[in-house]
């Protein structure tokens, strides 16, 4: 009986669930790779470190020994009453009020605080027309085209029900640089 169970519990039922995956859901399986061109730029599923004024900008990565590291995936584990993360909050809160001097008004949360996982590849649409204005003048766009290009890039869940729309950064960048 253990030699049978370990045979379906630990040969077979992984072989038809990595076999389904494939057959059903061949992107996500591979990784949901992105590419410009040939290039490989990153995975949809993985947040990435973009820190330059004409990109638009991520959640914070709680990853500790560098930026959205698919290896040290965690969340930060600072309680709320935890002066540390009030300190990193008014830190980044410095950090996006200088880089966006136009905006007025709160921040968006998730702009200063960091995803469970710590690798958030999303931001709300809110977080990324904060960043509007900067990304506008750093590539001297119409802020209305990247109005559109945020709007067009936002993901609404099935059904509207189930939760917020987001923008995925990475391929919001990525059409952003494919405007010429």
């Amino acid at each position: 009986m253990l030699l049978l169970l370990a045979l379906l519990t630990g040969i077979a039922y992984p072989l038809l669930t990595t076999g389904l995956a494939q057959l059903l859901f061949a992107e996500r399986a591979a990784g949901s790779l992105l590419y410009q061109g040939d290039k490989l730029v990153g995975s949809a599923l993985i947040g990435q470190n973009f820190s330059q004024p004409q990109y638009f900008w991520g959640r914070p990565s709680a990853t500790a020994d560098s930026a959205y590291n698919a290896e040290a995936s965690a969340g930060s584990n600072l309680a709320v009453s935890n002066p540390a993360l009030d300190k990193a909050i008014a830190e980044r809160a410095a950090q996006l009020r200088q880089a966006n001097p136009t905006m007025r008004g709160p921040i968006p949360v998730d702009l200063l605080t960091a995803s469970g996982s710590g690798l958030d590849p999303q931001i709300s649409p809110a977080a990324a027309h904060y960043q509007l204005a900067r990304v506008a003048a750093a590539r001297h766009l119409p802020p209305q085209r990247l109005a559109d290009l945020i709007e067009q890039n936002s993901e609404r869940p099935m059904p509207n029900f189930i939760g917020e729309p987001v923008v995925n950064v990475l391929k919001l960048n990525m059409a952003l640089d494919a405007l010429k």
